[in-house]
């Protein structure tokens, strides 16, 4: 690990134009990566530096996608700290998905252990407080090869970073957003709950032409009712309307956000009610104000909702009161502006 000797704010490259980042990726020094075999225990892998690997043609995760992954972001804070945000949840819901995978669960400690050296090993890439933040990517994957539909021999846990900026540059903006009514994104019994990596491709196309037609991303509906809302593109949905947060409950088919759970448990602090439960779309389009999250944006106020022929302009297109509230005390407990009264934080050792 570096040495922490002149304070973290000292220790980050003078190479990098911190302004000019984007959510994108920027190849850093040292990853992590350890193995193991089927029905054996996970032990410590090691650092080595960022490149490519080997892989066999027959991979498990390249033959029948047997793999998933989490995002995460490493924070440098207002008290000289560098933090993550809850990554034990990142952890269980892992070991979650592994488990619906047929994959070995990485244990909790191998994986904040793996998460912490990563970090602490590539500290100057880093973006100072405002600037950013250093997105953590750990990859479990069906590695070993094999024919046949049934689970990799063997199986690779790594976990990768890379500095990205703001997701708002300039401030909050709200986004505008296209009710897919043609495209799903999970159905009952599948794998919509867990950050499988065969989620995420079917999504592409729809949402590309959706950015094509003016709008940021997609909204799913619920492949049974084709009336529910499920998810934005990868993020979760909320709405408030008469001072009641609104989110779609939890049935398996929309994933278990980290970034959801927080916003849940810091509105009910406030004193605000919160309903899990099912929306409809006619629902969320009557309502005062709606969101998204994420980890990369946190929170992504909704300027408007279309579907169909129909569209709903919410605030004139301003981000609402609540949400901005929210996003601002999330954010501010991420940087340590605010009181983190939740105990979300978890400081990465770097001596």
């Amino acid at each position: 690990m570096l040495p922490n000797k002149c304070g973290l704010g000292e220790i980050m490259s003078n190479d990098i134009d911190w302004d000019s980042l984007t959510f994108s990726l920027t190849p850093t020094d040292t990853m992590y990566l350890t193995e193991t075999k089927q029905d054996e225990a996970w032990m410590p892998g090691d650092l080595r530096p960022y490149g490519n690997m080997s892989i066999s043609p027959a991979a498990g995760v390249l033959n029948y996608g047997q793999g998933l992954f989490e995002g995460m972001k490493a924070y440098r804070t207002a008290n000289d700290r560098v933090v993550f945000f809850r990554p034990e949840e990142n952890a269980r819901r892992m070991q979650r998905g592994a488990d619906r995978l047929k994959m070995p669960p990485v244990p909790e400690s191998v994986f904040i252990d793996a998460v912490e050296q990563v970090v602490a090993a590539n500290l100057k890439w880093i973006p100072p407080m405002g600037k950013g933040a250093l997105y953590v990517r750990p990859l479990l994957m069906g590695s070993g090869p094999v024919l046949g539909v049934s689970p990799a021999p063997s199986y690779t846990f790594l976990v990768y970073v890379t500095p990205v900026g703001p997701y708002f540059k300039g401030g909050v903006t709200a986004i505008d957003l296209l009710i897919s009514e043609e495209y799903h994104r999970a159905a009952p019994g599948g794998s919509g709950g867990v950050k499988a990596i065969g989620n995420y491709a079917p999504g592409m196309m729809p949402s590309k032409k959706a950015k094509a037609a003016g709008y940021s991303e997609v909204i799913y509906l619920d492949a049974e009712t084709h009336s529910c809302i499920e998810e934005v593109g990868a993020a979760n949905f909320f709405c408030l309307k008469d001072g009641i947060l609104y989110t779609p409950e939890l049935t398996g088919t929309i994933l278990p956000g980290i970034t959801r759970d927080s916003i849940i448990k810091l509105a009910r602090k406030n004193g605000m009610e919160v309903i899990e439960t099912k929306v409809t779309a006619e629902f969320a389009m009557s309502a005062d104000e709606a969101f998204c999250c994420g980890t990369a944006a946190v929170i992504s106020p909704i300027g408007s909702i279309t579907k169909g022929e129909n569209k709903t302009v919410y605030g004139n297109g301003i981000p609402g009161e609540i949400t901005t509230a929210l996003y601002d005390q999330l954010t501010g407990i991420q940087s340590e502006t605010s009181p983190d009264t939740f105990g979300w934080l978890h400081e990465v050792p770097t001596n």
